[in-house]
């Protein structure tokens, strides 16, 4: 979790480029790491990012952002059941239950998928290629409320080259997503780079600045339900990641107009009526489809899941309102059918 914390520039510190002032004054802990703070937009004047090169004022206000240590106190497991789809000397597939945070913070010290994952394989049998604190076994994350399939690795080797891979887009990740509205194409493409939001930093925002990283997602229309009064009707489409950013499909179909179905953050264009969220205590958001090289032996593997309980009875619940499946809707919601 990230936290913004603020220091006024005094006389002393007149005409010092940002980076060398917020090393100096220890608002970061090196100069390379204050650079990299103004690169990516976490170091604000005046309310607006700026470079590292920007040359201090005497009374200006600067608001930095850091992120939050983890709790310090030794991991260790806890009896959390875990729904494991696979698993041998190298890679972990698991299906993550909503409402599961994935690894240990301030806010969570524990009770996460980490303290799972050491209950059940031991923490000397997790990689540790995303920090050793707090994240063993971990290679790639989900959002606490999103459910579905993830992949975790049992040794750095194993955890870098999945990793590398999801880098190298070569990790297929599918996501079932109910959005608000009708989407009238069948299929479409989002490339829009995502950063910090301006106005609250703790959300992530469709920006077009130097700061912003790519972020490129596709969707398939499986199925179209008619809009009632309250709502504006929905849309079940099927997501591809290319990317990996924070909040990316929540952030992504909220610029395109179509907000997740119970999502609480990203919903400027989600209908006022609270019954339009159709019940859901979470965003309508399920990692459905994982297919990646086995990092030791490269054999392909392929895994399906179908949706939990809260998810599929909003599903049948919309089954009458229904204007059809397309094309792509009989052949991905036939593959989800009766896998558990």
């Amino acid at each position: 979790m990230a936290l913004l914390r603020s220091y006024t520039v005094v006389t002393a510190d007149e005409g010092m480029r940002m980076d060398a002032l917020c090393a100096e004054r220890g608002l970061y802990a090196s100069r390379s790491a204050a650079a990299r703070a103004c690169d990516e937009g976490r170091v604000l004047v005046k309310g607006q990012p700026v470079s590292k090169k920007h040359q201090a004022r005497s009374g200006d206000v600067v608001v930095y952002e850091v992120e939050e240590e983890p709790a310090d106190t030794p991991l260790s497991g806890q009896p959390i059941p875990l729904d494991i789809r696979y698993d041998d000397d190298d890679v972990i597939v698991l299906s993550k239950q909503a409402g599961l945070v994935c690894h240990p913070a301030v806010d969570h010290a524990d009770g996460t998928l980490v303290n799972a994952l050491i209950h059940r394989f031991g923490a000397n049998n997790l990689c540790s290629v995303q920090g050793d604190r707090d994240r063993l076994g971990i290679v790639h994350r989900l959002d606490r409320d999103t459910s579905g399939l993830m992949l975790a690795a049992k040794n750095d080797e194993a955890g870098s080259k999945l990793m590398e891979a999801i880098r190298l887009r070569s990790v297929d990740r599918h996501y079932l997503a109910l959005v608000h509205g009708i989407i009238a194409r069948d299929t479409g493409m989002i490339d829009a780079p995502i950063a910090r939001s301006w106005d609250m930093r703790t959300r992530m925002a469709v920006r077009d600045t130097p700061q912003a990283r790519d972020a490129l997602t596709t969707f398939n229309v499986l199925e179209r339900f008619r809009a009632e009064s309250g709502d504006d009707g929905y849309t079940l489409i099927d997501c591809k990641l290319f990317t990996g950013r924070t909040h990316q499909i929540r952030v992504h179909m909220e610029f395109a107009g179509h907000p997740l179905v119970g999502e609480p953050v990203y919903r400027t264009h989600a209908p006022k009526s609270p019954a339009a969220d159709l019940g859901l205590e979470r965003q309508f958001l399920h990692s459905y489809k994982l297919c990646f090289g086995h990092p030791s032996t490269g054999e392909p593997l392929v895994f399906v899941d179908s949706l939990p309980e809260d998810l599929a009875a909003v599903l049948g619940g919309l089954a009458g309102r229904s204007a059809g499946r397309t094309e792509a809707g009989v052949s991905v919601l036939g593959e989800t059918d009766g896998v558990s």
